[in-house]
């Protein structure tokens, strides 16, 4: 410390406040020191400035900035208090501010939780109505399934009534009668037997149904080994008609040999078949080019055929009566006993029940019975109040009955319904390289059973009368090449045969077809045996070179249509609706209202296509069956993931996402989303 002239003390270790500086400044002003002047020092005076017992002289001059006024302890703890209290009540302010921010903050946090919980009560109340409404949409399931039940025992009805002479596919006794019946008819004209044909195929075409419309659970498996018997007997039998018929036609062919060439050749074409034959009655070595007349339709046949006696057939078939049939899926018989058996418990626990509580009554009913005669009257009150409980007691078990059938229909339904869409976990049976996985391709257009067959002694006119050598073993046919060629001297002797054939009109090929043959050993489609395949898609006319003559198709992938580009389920009125399908070759419109589909329209390259499917109102079934067999196949199977790269779903949340697009699609449109292959197997993404 250090004393200055004014008795002031400065404490040169303490800090100096700005408050403390400009208070030690006006102390200077007031003891005469100016902002640049000190004491002795400074501008040049004539006067001193004497102070009394200073003997003349004054203080020493001193600079003004050391005559700063230093803060005493009581200032300095003054300082200190009230800056302290300045923080303490800037703290309180902020405690306060933040209190209040909390208390608005949580307030805000109430109000949204308890508008939140406003909104999920509202949602819950919400969901409660609309899953009554869906259990009571979903009714309409099983309630679909009873009607088609009582829409097959009609069908056995109407059947019935109608008394026209056919038999009841479903009962085997009728079938083996039919069939007994038509094989012992005999000399039966070619033209007979087509019109007879429409009646097996008809009857064909009924069981075939049977097994595709009734439910797995209520097929047995006798029942699909008795459809499926009578199926084949029905072919066989009619394909063996056909070839007596062409027997009997070539008989007459020196009857009906044409002037011209001097051999035969007939056409007769039907709805389902379509007849092509030539005989060879003048075996002339040139006459080697067969073209059927006004078609483009025919054979190039080596030297060796155009001297021998044999008759040519091409026999189309509209159908397809070679391929085996496809197993028909049924339900595993754990699920199907394990349902069977719960709803069996749960009727027979309703049962219990209910002949519990008669029993019960009944035994009221004997005790009042003995009562006094005087309370008579009473007694009969009584009863009469207890057969009215009674038969509500029966009218409620007989609704629980229908309940619980209801319950049973609906799990029923379900399981096939999931039975539709389940993949199948182990592929087809491998197949080498020439033979035709069915499951990967399809036949379009029916059968062409090209035959060489050995020409049957001609008939001879004599005295008024035709006789004709009738031949034990039947028509036979001619062997090509011959199992030994060791006669003959050249090699190519037996060339392949040049074989032109027309496509079936009412066939779409979306790519060029693919010539197959039969293997009757095998039991099986191959692609060897055939060569130079050209075809011409303006004429529909496929020309091929076969080595062996025997019964050929065309096929094409069935999942040439598949992944589909893109889909959509649009309404147009009550109970109907537009799905519209779009793949990479076509686009495809159809109607569906209750239990009719309509195939509207069909796009190719963006020009329209006439089907003679369009307008034609049909069952699920047989129209998903038209529309594979018009080369418009759309519909995966349970094999279809071997063959098309997607995004497979778990079947059950499949299934549910159908059945909820199905019950809303009169009301809302539904549509395809690029997001459904992104996600996993376990949603189903789609824009409605």
């Amino acid at each position: 410390m250090r004393q200055t002239g004014g008795g002031a003390t400065i404490d040169s270790a303490s800090p100096v406040l700005n408050d403390v500086k400009s208070r030690s400044y006006f102390t200077e002003k007031r003891v005469g020191l100016g902002n640049n002047s000190y004491l002795g020092v400074g501008r040049p005076s004539s006067q001193q400035l004497s102070l009394p017992g200073s003997g003349g002289r004054g203080p020493k001059a001193k600079k003004s900035g050391s005559k700063k006024k230093k803060v005493t302890k009581a200032e300095r703890l003054k300082l200190l208090q009230e800056e302290e209290e300045r923080r303490l009540k800037e703290e309180e302010e902020a405690r306060l501010k933040y209190e209040k921010e909390e208390m608005e903050r949580l307030e805000i946090q109430r109000i949204e939780k308890e508008k939140w919980n406003r909104l999920e009560a509202k949602d819950l109340e919400r969901r409660n109505e609309e899953l009554e409404e869906l259990y009571l949409l979903e009714r309409c399931f099983p309630e679909a399934e009873k009607l088609k039940q009582e829409t097959r025992m009609l069908s056995q009805w109407k059947h019935y009534i109608q008394c026209d002479g056919s038999p009841d596919p479903s009962i085997a006794q009728e079938m083996n009668t039919f069939i007994s019946l038509w094989k012992e008819k005999t000399n039966e004209t070619f033209e007979e037997v087509i019109e007879k044909s429409k009646v097996v195929l008809n009857l064909i075409e009924k069981l075939k149904f049977i097994l595709l419309e009734t439910p797995p659970c209520d097929l047995q498996d006798k029942n699909i080994i008795q459809y499926q018997e009578s199926i084949l007997q029905l072919q066989e039998l009619l394909h063996l008609k056909f070839n007596v018929a062409t027997e009997i036609l070539l008989r007459q062919a020196s009857t009906l040999a044409d002037l011209d060439s001097g051999n035969m050749e007939k056409v007769i074409k039907d709805e389902n078949v379509t007849l092509y034959v030539w005989a060879n009655l003048k075996k002339n070595p040139r006459h080697r080019s067969v073209r059927f007349s006004e078609t483009q339709i025919g054979f190039e046949i080596p030297r060796i055929l155009a001297t021998s006696d044999i008759a040519v057939r091409l026999l189309h078939t509209h159908y397809d009566h070679v391929s085996a049939l496809h197993p028909v899926s049924t339900p595993s018989k754990e699920h199907t006993s394990s349902v069977t058996e719960l709803v069996k418990d749960d009727v027979e626990n309703v049962e219990k029940a209910i002949s519990k509580e008669v029993e019960e009554e009944s035994k009221q009913q004997e005790k009042q019975s003995h009562l006094i005669q005087e309370e008579k009257l009473k007694v009969e009150e009584e009863q009469d109040d207890i057969e009215v409980k009674m038969s509500s007691a029966e009218e409620e078990s007989e609704a629980i009955k229908c309940e619980l059938e209801m319950k049973v229909l609906s799990e029923t339904v379900s399981a096939a319904q999931l039975l539709l869409v389940e993949n199948s976990s182990e592929k087809p049976d491998f197949f080498e390289n020439d033979m035709v996985d069915l499951f990967q391709f399809t036949t379009l257009g029916g059968v062409y059973h090209l035959d060489i067959l050995e020409l049957p002694p001609q008939c001879k006119p004599v005295k008024g009368w035709m006789i004709v050598e009738i031949l034990k073993e039947g028509l036979q046919k001619y062997t090509y090449p011959p199992e030994t060629t060791e006669d003959f001297e050249t090699e190519n002797a037996f060339p392949p045969i040049e074989v032109t054939l027309e496509v079936h009109e009412n066939v779409i090929f979306f790519e060029n077809p693919m010539v197959v043959r039969w293997d009757a050993e095998g039991k099986h489609w191959r692609t060897d045996g055939i060569s130079n395949v050209s075809y011409k898609p303006n004429e529909r006319l496929i020309t091929f070179s076969l080595d062996t003559f025997g019964p050929v198709t065309l096929i094409q992938d069935a999942h040439i249509n598949m992944p589909y580009q893109s889909w959509e389920l649009r309404p147009l009125d009550v109970n109907k609706v537009l799905l519209t399908v779009t793949t990479v070759f076509t686009e495809i419109q159809i109607q569906i209202k209750e239990n009719l589909c309509m195939l509207s329209s069909v796009k190719l390259k963006d020009k329209k296509h006439i089907s003679i499917l369009e307008g034609t109102w049909m069952t699920p079934i047989p129209f998903i069956i038209a529309l594979k067999e018009a080369g418009l196949n759309i519909f995966p199977t349970r094999y279809s993931h071997f063959y098309v790269v997607i995004n497979n779903k778990v079947p059950l949340v499949e299934v549910k996402a159908y059945r909820q697009m199905a019950l809303l699609s009169s009301t809302f449109a539904f549509g395809w989303s690029k997001w459904n292959l992104l996600c996993n197997s376990t949603k189903v993404v789609f824009k409605w």
